[in-house]
């Protein structure tokens, strides 16, 4: 959209567009050239505040805008890199957008690996901004912008961050907190209702997208669309949570829709799986997040609201209290060097085990994020001997030190609670669980809207005590207690069971033969990978934890080998 001298390119959401179009007339912009466009509302915050004009802006954002007065280009990611934006710097240009096919069109750009970004892959099951796995491809970090002036001239600022934010916070009294939990959130949903086309909501029949089902129907003469994913068999690996989704839908009165999948409907959506990711985000649940949308969108709806968020902000996942346990007992470095010593000298440094103490003994923190693949011996094995040489001595915490250091001085003081919320709101959400439901859901033409990750609530909720967050010791104990009474008691006190896929029987069956060839082909055509080391880890029965390399090697085949055949969209 241009208006004047200012041109915007825009992708999601203002959803707070309306109540500024209304200041902005009182300030005295004119000449509107539409009635309700949240992109124009945009253009005119700008010209009333600058680039500042970010801060007013409640919703998911990736966009560029051209001050032609400044001669002046400004990338803008959201807060919380809800959406993505992706740039490269080639033949004198500076090429943007919000997918990395987008940039492939140009033929001249490279498609080769940045072998930092994959050595940084193998940890963290996705590459951290501001590295895509592409060489010489970039994307701009969560809650940053990037200024490029006329002279190419580039500077990357972050312009909001999650713990100086809660900082701002007013205090709440304890007995007040609950509903002022429920009552803000109850307003992060009531704006990603409006929209011009049919809403829905996604439901597993947790306490996430049961809450979000529960404050979407309220106030609402129509019953909300529900959709859920089950598959065809009730699997070890992954029970069945249909019924809880099931029920739920009940308690609402919705007009609930479900799909059985198969390893067939896996084996389909392989390839294309690996193009619509872009770059490697090695999370099974992709597929399921794929047919849901589907699902979504072939029953007519344009906009589904998804759960995630609420487990970092709540403490939900049980790994977590695990870590905090061990962080506890190995907080005196000198103690977990001892250890280290130890299973050293017994040859037991290839186990998780040993990277506690490695960690510990170096005076860093346990949790490095909420999904991890390779410990930093067994990455060591897997790599190729020519990268094992280029990556001595480094390991991922490379990446993470910034982030801590940004945590340190933000939060005042080093609360181990506190720093997994921060570090996976850095990382893992924008990165990895962000974007398998963007790149899944834009794959069928369907828009997710992420109510928990609302800037408001998330300031609201960090700004809180993290024992608090957790009241009872129960995780998610503060949720859970807002949202008694709207949300079934079976549900809110059930087992947790994360949204996933019974990956361990599919991998070990139809998919077995298929993933043996392909990760051979990998390492014999691109010398990355010790194949051996990836014959052993199936071997011993570890199939399931080379799901990562047979993403990656797909996303290889797909984008770098040249393989026209192989080649979708």
């Amino acid at each position: 959209m241009c208006d004047g001298q200012l041109v915007l390119t825009f992708n999601g959401e203002i959803y707070n567009h309306a109540e500024l179009r209304k200041e902005l007339i009182q300030l005295g912009f004119a000449n509107w050239q539409t009635d309700h466009s949240d992109t124009e509302v945009i253009l005119k915050a700008y010209r009333a505040w600058g680039i500042d004009c970010v801060h007013r802006f409640r919703g998911m954002f990736a966009f560029a805008l051209w001050d032609g007065a400044e001669k002046t280009l400004w990338l803008v990611r959201d807060r919380l890199g809800i959406k993505p934006l992706y740039y490269a710097e080639h033949s004198g240009r500076l090429l943007f957008a919000s997918e990395i096919k987008a940039l492939l069109q140009d033929p001249s750009l490279a498609r080769e690996i940045d072998e930092e970004a994959l050595f940084h892959y193998l940890t963290f099951l996705t590459t951290p901004a501001p590295m895509t796995l592409f060489a010489g491809i970039r994307k701009l970090p969560a809650g940053c912008r990037m200024r490029i002036d006329a002279h190419g001239g580039q500077q990357v600022e972050r312009y909001w961050d999650a713990m100086t934010a809660a900082g701002e916070v007013d205090f709440i009294a304890p007995g007040e907190r609950p509903e002022a939990v429920l009552q803000t959130l109850r307003e992060a949903v009531r704006l990603r209702k409006l929209s011009d086309v049919d809403v829905g909501v996604f439901l597993s029949g947790g306490v996430d997208s049961s809450t979000n089902a529960a404050l979407f129907s309220e106030g609402d003469s129509q019953p909300v669309r529900t959709f859920s994913i089950g598959y065809d068999a009730d699997y070890e690996s992954y029970p069945s949570e249909l019924p809880f989704a099931r029920q739920m839908a009940s308690a609402v009165g919705a007009e609930h829709h479900e799909r059985l999948l198969s390893v067939d409907d896996l084996l389909c959506f392989v390839p294309e799986m690996a193009y619509q990711q872009d770059e490697p985000i090695a999370d099974p649940v992709c597929i399921p997040l794929y047919y849901v949308s589907k699902l979504a969108r072939d029953s007519g709806v344009t906009v589904c609201q998804v759960g995630e968020g609420a487990d970092e902000l709540f403490f939900g996942y049980p790994q977590w209290h695990a870590r905090l346990k061990m962080q506890r007992a190995l907080n005196w470095p000198p103690l977990a060097a001892g250890g280290q010593w130890m299973m050293q000298r017994m040859g037991r440094t290839g186990g998780r085990p040993y990277e506690w103490l490695r960690r510990a003994a170096s005076a860093q923190p346990l949790f490095w994020g909420g999904a991890e693949a390779f410990s930093e011996a067994g990455k060591q094995r897997l790599l190729s001997p020519d990268l094992r040489r280029r990556f001595a001595g480094h390991t991922s915490w490379d990446v993470l030190a910034p982030i801590r250091q940004r945590f340190l001085t933000s939060a005042g003081r080093n609360d181990h609670l506190n720093w997994m919320s921060y570090v996976d709101l850095n990382l893992r959400l924008p990165e990895l669980l962000l974007m398998r439901v963007d790149k899944m859901s834009m794959a069928t033409s369907l828009e997710a809207r992420v109510p928990f990750l609302d800037h408001e609530f998330v300031s609201l909720v960090l700004s809180l005590p993290p024992a608090d967050r957790m009241r009872g010791g129960v995780p998610k104990g503060l949720l859970k207690q807002a949202v008694r009474g709207i949300v079934p008691d079976q549900l809110i006190d059930r087992k947790k069971q994360g949204f996933g896929v019974p990956v361990h029987e599919w991998f070990f069956g139809a998919l077995g033969e298929q993933v043996s060839r392909e990760l051979a082909a990998f390492c014999d055509k691109t010398g990355l990978l010790d194949y051996a080391e990836i014959r052993r880890l199936s071997d011993l029965g570890a199939g399931v934890s080379l799901w990562p390399i047979y993403n990656l090697a797909l996303w290889w085949r797909t984008f770098c080998s040249g393989d026209d055949a192989w080649q979708v969209g």
